[in-house]
């Protein structure tokens, strides 16, 4: 190419990029030579040549008044957010229907990962997919990042280059104060000139150093958008509330203070958010009530409270801490139904026969005084013993005591009535997982010392199945009535047909089936996960299982619940830590009042919020436990492990260890022996020349090469 060719191609280039910054913007030359800073005379003769060339092309449009206007069509200009890696380049991401738009790094234009921007197609790549070039950000995602300080004498940069950062923030000397070099903190984006490579920063907060458990447990929670305390006006709102329990108040509630009640909760709860009562009527016939903490008789709607609660949507679990979404005073205090200690409740209330079937059921407003505060490995010690006594390795004082023998039968009853519950939902479809949680054991540090591996038993089942009736049959008191009421349910779609296809082809390699031609894929899927129940590969089978399912959400549209076969469900049972909870309980109350006037625009958009809250706080206990994982291997290195194949990718194998599930990655580059090529039709990895084959499910043994606490990665090799 001669040097004038590419001399005018760069001009029309940048011409054109004027245009597409400024879509509905009028330029006469002058105006595009003063925007790209030319003042010699031939290259603005070379502009008004190429305004010519576009025009002739129709690419613009030239008017009357000697000016131009872009002239491209408007389907091609696209808008979403975009999704960033860590070479640079981005994806336009636009929706589950819309194929991704791929951005290379020069064309970002200073978008960042999530922005909200403005894309134009510029062209189809090589590969048959779209390619564009963002033109305007609409929306930055956040004004803040998180990186690692570096300070040089008269400037420094915040390193954020993680998974989707691709440049430093760039900050100058006023800007670094009191700031110590290699402190892991929170950077503002001050401003990105054009012609900067770096966008300028302001350091606003140091969260420590890198690696420290603080450090990064402060970090996630700032990538996810989660607070770590209350503002001082929402403590003082909180603490100024009248908490008293008023004879007035009680009077307007069904009293069960005489009544046999008692929590069941883990060891080391605070808030304790659900109690059950137990009422032998006579002639078989029992009274059961599930009794919640009624937070929304402290939190009033549109309060300094109400407000901080509907923006957290929800409580956070991190291994080592709790970002509540109400503060203590409320969620370890005033509504946690605390033994002996009178509380306002919002009940649902059954009377039952001996084969739990529910002859009437009552919703309202309540008084409890709680009579006991079980743990689960209490609860679960007396079901096992079937004696009253708590032996003190069960105990939560380490000391001996027995039950009353009321406390005893209810518990013994309940348990039954709870196998009960279940037995009839699985017949009719709904999907039993039942995982395995990762749980630490913490020194006084918070360094994870143990990993254990916790599996839901009888006491853990007995609350779920008495909150899963008391959800479902609030649900369908409000579900079934005429006309229709708008109300927040807890929805769950049919599973993917594509990832369950997949599922099968997986399983069937490891040796199990699954009918997809059955009438209820739902008792098919059952088949699987109790085949699979106490193999190596339950845990894999459990997982890709899940992977096929669609989300949960809130939402004022019902579709039933697919995953408990329900036809309505919702949440009324966990205030304290889940606002859709709280609006349920509002809800009910309007409605067993008789009013009916709600905001269902509103109400929906909460039903949004809470969803993408939720899937945050998911992810952000998801990250705590790499975290610890990550750590808690630090000291591992060289040590070999058993493991099955969780994940198959062009990088290579992801492998969970089988004795404390954690992942890492075996880089394909790091297997030796033979060349493997990925095949991605069917999710495996085979050598060129041996055709050793790896696949999901397969048994490896690893070793463990490094880990990258910063990244929450583990890196393995293969041990053979």
């Amino acid at each position: 190419m001669s040097k004038k060719k590419k001399k005018d191609r760069n001009i029309k280039g940048k011409v054109l990029s004027v245009f597409k910054e400024n879509p509905n913007k009028r330029f006469n030359y002058k105006q595009i030579a003063s925007k790209l800073n030319i003042r010699d005379t031939q290259k603005r003769n070379s502009i008004i040549k190429v305004l010519g060339q576009l025009s002739a092309k129709k690419i613009i449009n030239h008017s009357e008044t000697g000016k131009y206007t872009l002239l491209a069509d408007k389907k091609n200009y696209l808008e979403g957010n975009i999704e960033m890696t860590s070479s640079g380049n981005g994806y336009l991401i636009q929706g589950e229907d819309e194929e991704d738009v791929f951005i290379a790094r020069k064309n970002t234009n200073r978008a960042l990962d999530g922005d909200r921007v403005l894309v134009y197609q510029i062209k189809r790549r090589n590969n048959g997919k779209r390619e564009g070039e963002v033109v305007e950000i609409k929306e930055r995602a956040s004004q803040n990042y998180i990186g690692v300080f570096e300070r040089k004498k008269d400037f420094g940069f915040v390193n954020t280059r993680m998974s989707n950062m691709f440049t430093d923030f760039f900050i100058e000397k006023e800007e670094m104060k009191n700031y110590d070099n290699g402190d892991k903190v929170i950077v503002n984006l001050k401003d990105w000139p054009k012609k900067a490579s770096s966008p300028f920063g302001k350091i606003i907060k140091s969260l420590g150093k890198p690696g420290e458990i603080n450090t990064e447990m402060h970090t996630i929670m700032f990538e996810y958008g989660f607070p770590e305390d209350f503002s001082p006006v929402v403590k003082d709102f909180a603490q100024n509330l009248d908490l008293r329990i008023e004879e007035s108040e009680i009077k307007k509630r069904r009293d069960f203070r005489g009544k046999t009640t008692f929590t069941i909760d883990p060891i080391t709860a605070k808030d304790f958010d659900d109690a059950l009562s137990f009422t032998p009527l006579g002639n078989g016939k029992i009274e059961i009530g599930i009794h919640i903490a009624d937070v929304s008789h402290y939190v009033q709607p549109d309060s300094i409270l109400d407000e901080e609660a509907y923006d957290r949507a929800t409580s956070v679990y991190l291994v080592d801490r709790v970002i509540p979404m109400l503060p203590e005073a409320l969620s370890n205090g005033a509504c946690s139904l605390r033994p002996h200690e009178e509380k306002y409740t919002f009940s649902a209330v059954f009377n039952v026969n001996n084969k739990m079937q529910i002859e009437k059921e009552w919703f309202g407003k309540t008084i409890i005084l709680s009579n006991h505060r079980f743990s689960y490995e209490e609860v679960q010690y007396i079901l096992d013993s079937r004696d009253p006594t708590v032996g003190k390795e069960a105990s939560i004082t380490g000391e001996e005591y027995k039950v009353s023998n009321k406390i005893f039968d209810a518990l013994q009853q309940l348990d039954i009535f709870a196998k009960l519950l279940r037995s009839k939902r699985m017949s009719k479809g709904a999907i039993s997982f039942d995982r395995v949680e990762v749980k630490f054991n913490l020194d006084n540090e918070n360094n994870p010392k143990g990993i254990f591996l916790k599996s839901s038993r009888d006491a853990h089942k007995l609350v779920e199945e008495f909150m899963l009736l008391a959800n479902r049959r609030v649900a369908e008191f409000i579900g079934k009535q005429k006309p229709v009421k708008s109300f927040v349910y807890r929805v769950h779609d049919h599973p993917d047909e594509d990832k369950l296809n997949s599922l099968k082809k997986i399983v069937t390699n490891l040796g199990y089936q699954l009918n997809l031609e059955s009438k209820q894929v739902n008792l098919a899927l059952n088949k699987l996960l109790i085949d699979s129940h106490g193999e190596k590969e339950q845990q894999l089978i459990d997982t890709l299982a899940i992977r096929c399912m669609s989300k949960a959400i809130y939402t004022k549209d019902n579709i039933g619940h697919y995953g408990l076969a329900f036809d309505y469900y919702t949440h009324f049972t966990s205030p304290i830590r889940r606002y859709p909870d709280v609006l349920v309980h509002r809800l009910l109350e309007f409605y067993l009042n008789g009013q009916d006037n709600i905001n269902t625009a509103a109400l929906e958009e909460a039903c949004l919020h809470s969803s993408n809250r939720e899937q945050l706080a998911t992810k952000a206990e998801r990250d705590s436990i790499k975290y610890m994982q990550v750590r808690f291997m630090e000291d591992k290195i060289g040590l070999s492990y058993e493991g099955v194949i969780s994940g198959v990718t062009d990088r290579g194998l992801f492998v969970e260890i089988i004795e404390n599930k954690c992942e890492g990655l075996v880089k394909i580059t790091e297997m030796r022996g033979d060349y493997f090529v990925y095949e991605e039709k069917t999710h495996r990895l085979i050598g060129r020349r041996t055709k050793k084959i790896y696949q999901l499910g397969d048994p490896v043994a690893v070793k463990v090469d490094k880990t990258d606490i910063l990244k929450r990665q583990l890196n393995f090799i293969l041990d053979e």
